[in-house]
């Protein structure tokens, strides 16, 4: 028996909560969705067992952090550990309301969605949480783009951020980043998530790619993440809308050398994520990262080997989760 299937054999998902919440975004006729899961015994909410999350630039966070891949997927591995744990999906994205501008051809307008708005609804979605449970301060998990968003928040309120973890987030780079295509950039992009595997495998060793994603994993995740998709058409030709506005500003600031955000500004302890293959943030940015967070009360580092930047969902996913909850669960502080 596999080690996640060592791990799906313990869960048990008629033990699980599952609530899912509609708040407004400050924003005329935008909403963000916020699904929250958490064991039908946790009835004390505490700081340091809530955690608020935000996805990448391409996919949401149900796609990324929610599907249920031998029955279990990573917010129910942390709901199952006794957190009580929140993913936000960003105007655009998921089941959250999209602007009105993603409705129409993507050139008629300019790039949706800035790290700017994402930190606002991140924003939104964190005092939604404190409001809901009576905490003054959550945990906080994120992945690419939303590390970005997690980390900006987590610098500018330090009050509000128990602790934060995480997985490949964003840095400057001097090479080409790969999810920039390049030329224009309407309001839009879409992508092909079919053909997305071809991709994904590509990153890893080809000796490795047969065993990289455990069969019947992608077609999962393919018809959740399709299924979020508003358009029909797009939904039936396999494609989703993805907002341009992360890769516009991935030209203004991480390839022109200019931080949206200083890490050294974040106090809170912070975990680290890498994965050895990943192609999207590669190691030396990475290392690059890590080395900026000097104001974090401490840090740490932790490289996942034979994963990807997609190392949530792959066969050594269980090595990421149980860092993430013995780094949330400790209690350990600096001399």
């Amino acid at each position: 028996m596999s080690n996640n299937e060592l791990a799906s054999s313990a869960f048990d998902a008629s033990q699980i909560v599952f609530d899912e919440h509609y708040v407004d975004s400050g924003t005329e006729g935008i909403k963000l969705y916020l699904r929250n899961k958490r064991r039908k015994d946790h009835k004390v909410f505490l700081a340091e067992k809530t955690i608020v999350m935000v996805h990448g630039a391409t996919f949401s966070s149900g796609s990324l952090y929610d599907v249920p891949f031998n029955g279990m997927s990573f917010i129910d591995f942390l709901a199952h550990h006794g957190f009580d744990v929140f993913a936000v999906d960003v105007r655009g994205y998921g089941k959250s309301t999209r602007p009105p501008e993603m409705q129409a051809q993507p050139d008629l307008n300019p790039p949706l969605v800035s790290t700017d708005t994402g930190v606002t609804d991140f924003a939104t979605a964190v005092e939604f949480v404190l409001r809901l449970r009576g905490l003054k301060a959550v945990n906080v998990f994120a992945m690419s783009w939303g590390g970005t968003v997690a980390g900006a928040y987590a610098a500018r309120n330090a009050d509000k951020v128990v602790k934060l973890a995480l997985l490949a987030p964003q840095w400057l780079s001097d090479v080409p980043i790969p999810i920039d295509q390049g030329g224009s950039l309407g309001s839009y992009r879409l992508v092909p998530v079919k053909a997305a595997l071809a991709r994904w495998l590509g990153t890893a060793p080809e000796y490795a790619r047969e065993r990289l994603v455990p069969e019947g994993w992608f077609d999962l995740w393919s018809e959740l993440t399709l299924s979020e998709e508003t358009s029909p058409d797009d939904r039936e030709q396999g494609k989703l809308r993805a907002t341009n506005g992360p890769i516009q500003d991935i030209r203004a600031y991480w390839r022109a050398g200019t931080p949206y955000y200083q890490p050294s500004e974040i106090r809170a302890p912070v975990l680290l994520l890498h994965g050895e293959w990943d192609i999207d943030v590669p190691l030396d940015l990475a290392r690059a990262y890590f080395e900026q967070l000097t104001g974090a009360s401490y840090r740490r580092w932790v490289e996942i080997g034979e994963a990807t930047h997609l190392a949530l969902m792959e066969s050594h996913r269980m090595q990421a989760y149980a860092e993430v909850v013995r780094f949330f669960d400790e209690a350990f502080k600096p001399e």
